[in-house]
Order: structure tokens, then C-alpha cells, then sequence
């Protein structure tokens, strides 16, 4: 069976944009795991496009996606990678295939501000300078998922752990002494954030990311609210996530 490594080296793909070198910034390489995206990717990589232009690199990593996902990606990436399916094992193989110094992992569905280089770079140049993530805004302005987004910004801070809608993004020294992500189906980012916060304190970005309301939007508010809960329970009381993904994979977007 051909590894993670050996499957980003057979199946990379370069993107038909060119960068220009980043003069003396540390370069930033964006990595998006995607699973059927088609469209709603667009939207997430015209927006990293100043990114690319000021000297940063955009990898997505397809999971298998049977839509047109990946012939989508090519013209606005500079590689697009295959991975075996599941975010864990799509990012990690998508830090196989980064050059930069910085890893953002940027979820398909979000759109990021156009200054999240220079903002990123002003946070791992305070404190720590070790990671961080940025603060959410939902896309539904309904009360009800403006208050969802500000209690997920509110837990983070109190808790020193993230999500993978906050865009994380570290050092990638900082990712190598932390053991990356472990090969686990689900709460892989929740795990990473733990891991980062032994090496250092996060840094939280305020300018937010928009973030795509679909998930509450598709399987009810409050249900979504009340599993989501439920199985971030499930995990700190030791549950092993390979049980814990048989409740989440209706929700998974």
C-alpha cells in the first residue's frame, strides 16, 4: 500500500500560477484539505490570491473527491495534492509538500481577510511566536449563530485550544516538536492544539475569518450545538475517536 509520502510525491500537481520569492518575510504555505468542493472552494482561493502574489504558497489536498473539485483548484494553487481521505492524514500529507516556514490550515468553506499574511506574521513575531488562530465570523448573521461564533471565540481564548474553523497556523518548527496532527478520524485539531500549547501560548488573531454557516444551516442549530458539545465530552473523557466519528460523519459538512 503506497504511504502518505510516497502518495503526495506520485499525484502532485503544480498549479498554473507563478509566485514571485518573498524577499525577507517567512513564507507562509496555506494548506486546505478538500473533500467535493467544487464551487465553494473558488470562493476560499480567490481570496488567498494577494497571498500568492505577495510570495506565499496555496496547497490543496483532495481527499477523492468525485466532482470537479481538483480541476478547479489547479489554476489558483501551486500544488494540488491526493491523500487518503480525512482531514488529519490530507493536511499532514499537505506538510510534506510545503515549503514555507509558517503552516496555515485553512478549512475549504472559509474566507480569509486579504491582509492574513501580514497579520499572521505580526503574531508569531509577539509573544511565544509559536502559533495561534484567528477569531471566527459566521456567515449566517441570524442571533442565534452570531452568538455561536462568539462563544466559540470566547472558549478558545479561555481554553488555549482551537478548532479547524479558526484557522490555526504555526511555526513549522513548532509543528515538528508538537508531533503534528495524529492519525486519528476526528477532533485531530482539538489534539494538535494541545500538543502546541505545551510548546507555547497561542496567539488569537481578532480580525476574523468567515466562516460558512452550511453545517448549522443543514442539520439544525441546536442539534449541531448539542453534538458537537457531546462529542468534544466524549473525547476529553478518553472515548477513542474512531468510535466517536460514527456520531460526527452526518455533520462533517
Amino acid at each position: 500500500m503506497m504511504n502518505i509520502e510516497d502518495s503526495v510525491q506520485a499525484r502532485c500537481t503544480q498549479g498554473a500560477q507563478q509566485r514571485q520569492p518573498a524577499a525577507d518575510a517567512p513564507q507562509i504555505s496555506v494548506i486546505i484539505p478538500a473533500l467535493n468542493e467544487a464551487g465553494v472552494l473558488l470562493h476560499t482561493l480567490r481570496c488567498l490570491q494577494p497571498l500568492r502574489r505577495r510570495g506565499h504558497e496555496v496547497l490543496v489536498v483532495d481527499g477523492g473527491s468525485t466532482d470537479s473539485t481538483r480541476e478547479e483548484a489547479m489554476p489558483l494553487t501551486d500544488r494540488v495534492l491526493q491523500a487518503p481521505r480525512g482531514r488529519a492524514q490530507q493536511m499532514h500529507a499537505g506538510v510534506l509538500g510545503a515549503a514555507g516556514s509558517v503552516f496555515w490550515f485553512l478549512h475549504a468553506d472559509t474566507q480569509p481577510p486579504e491582509a492574513a499574511d501580514q497579520l499572521i506574521r505580526h503574531a508569531l513575531a509577539g509573544g511565544d511566536g509559536t502559533w495561534g488562530w484567528f477569531e471566527v465570523r459566521l456567515s449566517d448573521t441570524s442571533p442565534l449563530l452570531k452568538c455561536v461564533g462568539w462563544l466559540m471565540n470566547r472558549r478558545s481564548r479561555l481554553t488555549g485550544i482551537a478548532t479547524g474553523d479558526q484557522g490555526i497556523f504555526m511555526q513549522r518548527a513548532a509543528y515538528e516538536r508538537s508531533g503534528g496532527f495524529p492519525m486519528i478520524p476526528i477532533m485531530e485539531d482539538i489534539a494538535l492544539s494541545r500538543r502546541l500549547r505545551r510548546l507555547g501560548s497561542p496567539q488569537q488573531i481578532a480580525t476574523p475569518l468567515l466562516c460558512s454557516s452550511r453545517r448549522w444551516q443543514k442539520h439544525g442549530i441546536v442539534r449541531t450545538i448539542i453534538t458537537m458539545w457531546c462529542l468534544r465530552l466524549g473525547y476529553a473523557l478518553g472515548i477513542d475517536p474512531q468510535r466517536l466519528v460514527r456520531f460526527y460523519a452526518p455533520h462533517r459538512a
